[in-house]
């Protein structure tokens, strides 16, 4: 695309819908959920093709189930580098099967031809050159594997136990009291605040940072097993620890383990030697990095409120306090959820993310808290730091620059200056080499199933070799039309952006029963620029079956800025809904829309959703599917509800208010309610509260568990789930 024809596009789409129709000729085949659902027999054949790709320095290598290839950044021209067979034939192992697959081999030192393959008992170390093992970890672990590169150390749990193995193969005990109770090396936090994991390796690979987390003071949630043994018998008490808004949460603190002196000492936190009491108000701790030199521990510190944040270094060898170095506060909330990341090139200055000023942005600082430059700006959100190009002295991000469903690399200069890195539409993810001289570029558009470039960083002007163009898998069976579009939020400024998703036979003359698919909550939208404008599988089953779907992102989702998403503050699916019920006004104005057959479905937060608009526009909606839905904030967990609620002692008009339990007298359509029956993410409380005060209040909803299952439906109960979501909107919605 021309620069003028993309500023073109770029004016068109801010004042005027995004609108674009994808209609292909109908086919003689229909998806059937076995196609669609990622938990179907025939799914893997209705995905676009795709390519497993890693880098061994600058050397671009493809990995494969049985073969590893080299590919020329220039052409995309591929030789093979070793195969399955190889591997295992170099092992010398009696097991023909000691590797089972090459797709997650890596490639750990650019400049040796060494390559980590592995097995459930071990990390291998193959010289491809020397066709030799030239290393092996062979100790048994049960989970939280971490292994590092420098020190060829392994980090993991068993029996609830923290170990270290280290380079020579000798197993080391961290701790002794770790249980269900004191958790140790594993996500703390429940995953909030960017967490994904317990142990941190320095850079040098000598000392590791790990989270202990002690939940004993927290309430047991009765989950039952009804399947604890083969042989028939009574269903098993298994609890979770749950903390609840308002309630007791747990403490966490984080140890220092060095490999030299195998000792290990704790951070001096501000949860150190204060009273149980005192314990409940204070931190928690996230995104942890190492300085350079691996003698420096930063993390972020934030307090129960959720409105304080600092950015606190530590002396990784004495636990002491050093310094805090930023502090962000807000009347709202502040939510870290990037680690600072150190210039490759400059040990004295560090790279953090913030949304100080209304969208996430890049700053600059140094080693002493000094702000040196705001490296990006303006009404837009960077969304990822891909990684840094040591050479040019820049720094890759992902964000979303040019229009809020496009997603584009970029590259920033210390000065501020920024580079596209390439000018094609779309949803766009990278994966940079080491040296940041090459990056791979996978993405889609709305009609391009999935691309993937490698991009040569190198001269003035970025050059693509293009490795992939998937064909749309889809090409023989009959699609619905997608399409995108905007209309105003309930505040009459702010743009919203649905999609819509159309039979392939439709006809604008015919009225269509309708459902709206909603989410809506935090750290989620539902609208992209990537293949379909990211439309659900469930959508083409639906739209084949004869339905209109409408799907729109309200104040509150993501990748907004932040007062997008902080507008429902304290009143969590008030304004969601209010942005909602412009949507269904938008519908009431196409005469192809049967306003009488309007239903709802969303899950979670969605599931919240769908019982807020089906209790509080009752004669509005006449059919709705509500899964894993949250009924009351009261009994969700404290550090998310507590972010976007308070507690229920300093916001009860908040909760009270967004409660549907005294919404359950409201019921007019039909409503079935789905929970796994083991969800320990939405506790099951909610929705039997809810079915409880729709029995006191004498409506009727129908409800349906499945056994077994947490949060979300695993393998082909998926299936099941959307068969039955699909089936009650056939029964009383057409």
């Amino acid at each position: 695309m021309t620069k003028i024809k993309y500023l073109l596009f770029i004016l068109i789409t801010s004042h005027l819908s995004l609108f674009t129709p994808v209609s292909l000729a109908a086919q003689d085949k229909f998806f059937t959920l076995e196609d669609l659902n990622f938990g179907g027999t025939n799914y893997h054949k209705f995905q676009p093709k795709n390519m497993w790709l890693t880098w061994w320095g600058d050397q671009l290598i493809q990995t494969d189930v049985e073969e590893c290839y080299t590919i020329d950044t220039k052409t995309g021209k591929k030789e093979l580098l070793f195969t399955l067979d190889d591997i295992n034939k170099w092992a010398e192992s009696d097991d023909e099967k000691y590797v089972r697959h090459l797709m997650n081999a890596t490639f750990p030192y650019p400049e040796k031809p060494i390559v980590k393959v592995g097995n459930r008992k071990a990390v291998i170390l193959v010289d491809f050159k020397e066709k030799q093992v030239v290393w092996q970890d062979s100790t048994i672990k049960e989970s939280a594997e971490d292994w590092n590169p420098i020190s060829k150390a392994t980090a993991y749990i068993k029996s609830h136990q923290l170990y270290v193995a280290d380079g020579e193969g000798h197993e080391h005990q961290l701790t002794t009291d770790g249980s269900r109770e004191i958790v140790y090396g594993q996500s703390v936090h429940r995953n909030e605040f960017g967490i994904e994991k317990g142990t941190f390796w320095s850079p040098d690979g000598q000392r590791l940072a790990f989270y202990r987390m002690d939940q004993s003071m927290v309430t047991d949630y009765p989950q039952v097993n009804i399947n604890p043994c083969i042989e028939p018998c009574p269903a098993a008490y298994e609890p979770d620890k749950y903390p609840m808004a308002g309630g007791k949460t747990h403490v966490v603190t984080i140890g220092i383990y060095d490999l030299r002196t195998q000792k290990t000492i704790y951070l001096r936190t501000p949860v150190t030697d204060v009273s149980p009491e005192a314990l409940q108000k204070t931190c928690y701790f996230t995104n942890i990095a190492w300085s350079p030199d691996s003698k420096t521990v930063y993390l972020f510190e934030l307090n129960r409120g959720q409105n304080d944040c600092r950015l606190v270094a530590y002396n990784a060898e004495t636990g002491e306090r050093l310094a805090d170095l930023y502090r962000e506060t807000s009347d709202k909330y502040v939510e870290p959820l990037h680690p600072i990341q150190f210039l490759p090139w400059d040990d004295t200055k560090f790279l953090m993310q913030s949304q100080r000023d209304g969208y996430n942005h890049l700053y600059l600082y140094n080693t002493q808290g000094e702000c040196l430059k705001q490296l990006t700006c303006g009404p837009w959100v960077v969304m990822d730091v891909v990684g840094f190009n040591k050479k040019q002295k820049t720094i890759i991000f992902k964000a979303n620059k040019e229009h809020p469903l496009h997603h584009r690399l970029y590259s920033v200069s210390m000065t501020g200056a920024i580079k596209q890195l390439g000018m094609v539409d779309g949803v766009h993810n990278g994966e940079l080499s080491p040296s940041g001289n090459y990056l791979i570029d996978r993405f889609s558009t709305t009609t391009r199933p999935r691309v993937i470039d490698v991009v040569d960083l190198t001269p003035k002007t970025p050059r693509h070799t293009n490795l992939l163009e998937a064909e749309d898998p889809w090409v023989d069976y009959q699609q619905p039309i997608f399409e995108c579009g905007s209309i105003k939020a309930a505040d009459g400024k702010t743009d919203l952006y649905y999609r819509m998703v159309k039979p392939a036979d439709f006809n604008p003359e015919k009225k269509y029963p309708t459902v709206v698919y909603v989410y809506g909550g935090p750290h989620a939208n539902n609208i992209q620029a990537s293949w379909h404008w990211a439309s659900r599988t469930w959508e083409t089953y639906m739209a084949q079956k004869g339905y209109i779907v409408f799907i729109l992102d309200n104040r509150g989702s993501q990748y907004r800025g932040r007062d997008f998403e902080q507008a429902t503050f304290h009143q969590l699916g008030q304004i969601e809904m209010q942005d909602q019920m412009k949507g269904v006004d938008y519908l009431r104005s196409l005469p192809y829309v049967d306003m009488n057959r309007l239903g709802v479905h969303g899950w979670s937060f969605g599931g919240f959703m769908t019982i807020s608009l089906m209790t509080n526009y009752p004669d509005v909606f006449k059919v709705g599917v509500a899964g894993g839905p949250v009924i009351d904030w009261r009994w969700y967990e404290v550090m998310y509800g507590e972010r976007y609620m308070g507690t229920p002692q300093s916001n009860p008009e908040g909760y009270a208010k967004t409660s549907l339990i005294s919404k359950a007298k409201n019921l007019k359509g039909k409503l079935q309610i789905i929970t796994g029956y083991n969800d320990n993410t939405v506790v099951p409380q909610h929705c039997l509260s809810f079915l409880d005060a729709c029995v006191k209040a004498g409506t009727q909803p129908d409800f349906f568990a499945y056994p077994g299952e947490e949060h979300n439906m695993r393998g082909h109960a998926s299936v099941h789930l959307h068969e039955r979501i699909t089936q009650y909107f056939e029964d009383y919605l057409k």
